[in-house]
């Protein structure tokens, strides 16, 4: 096996990432934009036989001062054709060439299910973290099929949504939206006392990509002159990534979420995205956010967890 670090094709990245409906983590975009934040990112590509087998994107850092900490979240991105044997020997190598100081520690959170993840493969490493449970919604299926898999409630909440003639909801690349939609996101964030990836990523990663209309979507709904939901998609070859939304309480009383998902997931359908994923699900500490998620019909996946 060859691995080659950094200096790399990205046209041949982007096309093996959104044939394999690689993460947002490990999207080409994603690096260039923490880059861009002065995080350190490290890049690498696997080829056996001249066929590439996998991609391995890592945000670094260092710890207590002389420790390099590499952290490939939900990656490698794999050739389906890859073996247990072979993704066994790409962890091996990629904790040996990584382009850091001797001190150093590698963690790795695939992107599949627990029970995905052989034991071959993994033979040796150690699980530190259970892996987060997210939903993926399939928007390859028909619209009417999407709209019979929606939850009975979640479907009966958006009819009824859909008939207020008052309330317009829109779904477009828009830059004045999204800053303005990051603006209360930041509001909410320190109302609640909570935290994230800082909202200058969004604005990195737009940039970072030539077309924004495959880059994100803001879904937005307006009663009159004012806005009163809005939800913000970030996009990453065939799938795209629920990021964050915000309502006030009138957009709340009148479920406007339930529209703007649904028309998030027409649009990006059209957009020729074919999985969405609407991100981490905790039916303990977040149950009302859990149960919209679960709602639209999508499958729950819980993670295989972080390895070192």
């Amino acid at each position: 096996m060859k691995v080659s670090w950094d200096h790399l094709p990205q046209a041949q990245w982007e096309e093996f990432h959104a044939l394999q409906h690689g993460a947002l983590q490990q999207a080409w975009a994603y690096g260039d934009a923490l880059t861009s934040l002065d995080v350190v990112m490290h890049r690498a590509m696997v080829w056996d036989d001249g066929q590439l087998v996998a991609l391995a994107q890592f945000m670094c850092k260092r710890i207590v001062g002389y420790v390099s900490l590499a952290s490939c979240t939900r990656g490698p991105v794999w050739h389906p054709d890859a073996t247990p044997a072979q993704r066994a020997l790409v962890y091996r190598l990629l904790r040996q060439s990584i382009p850091l100081p001797r001190l150093k520690v590698l963690l790795f959170s695939p992107d599949r299910a627990r029970p995905e993840v052989d034991a071959v493969e993994i033979k040796g490493m150690s699980r530190v973290m259970t892996g987060y449970s997210t939903v993926q919604l399939d928007l390859t299926s028909p619209l009417t099929s999407l709209k019979e898999g929606l939850e009975g409630k979640w479907r009966n909440r958006l009819n009824k949504v859909l008939l207020n003639e008052k309330l317009r909801v829109q779904v477009q690349p828009s830059l004045k939206r999204c800053q303005w939609l990051l603006g209360k996101e930041m509001d909410q964030r320190e109302a609640k006392k909570f935290h994230g990836l800082p909202t200058d990523f969004v604005q990195a990663y737009i940039s970072a990509n030539a077309d924004p209309r495959q880059t994100f979507a803001v879904a937005y709904a307006e009663l009159g002159k004012n806005t009163v939901a809005a939800m913000l998609f970030l996009i990453h070859g065939h799938v795209a990534s629920y990021h964050m939304s915000w309502a006030d309480d009138e957009g709340r009383q009148l479920n406007a979420h339930n529209a703007l998902m649904w028309k998030a997931m027409v649009y990006l359908q059209e957009l020729g995205v074919e999985v969405l994923d609407l991100g981490g699900i905790n039916t303990h500490d977040l149950p009302g956010i859990s149960r919209f998620k679960l709602g639209t019909g999508g499958r729950a996946v819980t993670l295989a967890g972080t390895y070192f």
